[in-house]
Formats: structure tokens, sequence, C-alpha cells
């Protein structure tokens, strides 16, 4: 696809980046759980304490997909990583080198911005992903679990705190 552009999101995108968000979350099955509002999108993009950047894959009559990808670090490289929490292309651009775009900026920006790794979490399900991720050279961590802490659960392991906790 001669005519795909990567760029940066720049605040305009938020109600497409949210409509992408949707489409992925129906995809993956939950569609109740994508609840983001263009002000916390706005917020945790743009903001002044902004914890996340995104990436639009579009031509000039329409947007194929996107990626949104948030920097940790390893205590054990020293080295910050890139975090990719959501990549999704529309169906209607599958298989037409879209995907391979977006991943390939991805990694130009952990490579320019001194990441030492790139990482994701994929359903199990989801073997046309899988496969993309295994052709790319990704290992799967079969030694770890992912977990997950939702609001009521951190509610109630704050809850047991005390007054001495380190801050």
């Amino acid at each position: 696809m001669s005519d795909v552009q990567i760029r940066p999101a720049t605040s305009a995108d938020i109600p497409t980046i949210l409509d992408l968000i949707r489409e992925l979350a129906e995809f993956e099955r939950e569609p109740d759980s994508a609840t983001a509002t263009p002000d916390q999108m706005y917020d945790a993009i743009f903001g002044p304490r902004a914890v996340a950047y995104a990436i639009m894959a579009e031509s000039t009559t329409e947007t194929f997909g996107f990626a949104l990808y948030f920097f940790n670090f390893s205590t054990w490289t020293g080295h910050r990583g890139l975090y990719l929490e959501d990549f999704y292309v529309r169906p209607s651009a599958r298989g037409r080198g879209v995907g391979r775009m977006l991943f390939a900026r991805l990694a130009r920006i952990a490579q320019e911005t001194g990441c030492r790794r790139m990482e994701l979490a994929v359903l199990n399900w989801n073997e046309n992903a899988i496969r993309f991720y295994d052709q790319h050279g990704g290992s799967p961590l079969d030694d770890w679990t992912h977990y997950r802490f939702g609001v009521e659960e951190i509610a109630r392991i704050a809850s047991h705190s005390t007054s001495k906790d380190a801050q």
C-alpha cells in the first residue's frame, strides 16, 4: 500500500482513536470494557502528565489503524522498554502491509528512544496476531503469568496499608 502514511497522533485524532479502541474491544469480545472518554484520552496522550503515545496509519481518505504504546523500565537491563498496549488494523486493511508498517515504525521508535525490549500481551485465541508476532521474531513468555488488579482489588489492597508504609 503505497498510499499509507504512518504519523504521530494529534489531539484531533482523539475521536478516531476512540473509534478504533471500540472496534478493537468488539474484536476482542469485550465491547463494554472500552469506556475511555475523549478527555481521558487527551490527558493520557497529550496532557501535561501524558503517559502514552499513539501513531496512526492512514491514507488521505481513510484511517487504517493505530498503535498506542508507553514506556516501561527494566531493572535487569537498566533501560527503558516499549510496551505496546493497543495495536489494531481495520479488517478492510488487513493483509495489505499496514500492520507491518505500523510495527516497523514502533521498532524504530524503540531504537530511537534507547529501548532494549518491545513487549505486548496477546489473547491466546488470536491466532493471526500470534502468527504475526512469531513471524517478526517475538518470543512468547510461557514462564510468566500476566496478572491484573482492577479498581476493587486495588481499593481492597490499599485499605490494608498502615501509616508506617513507605511512600
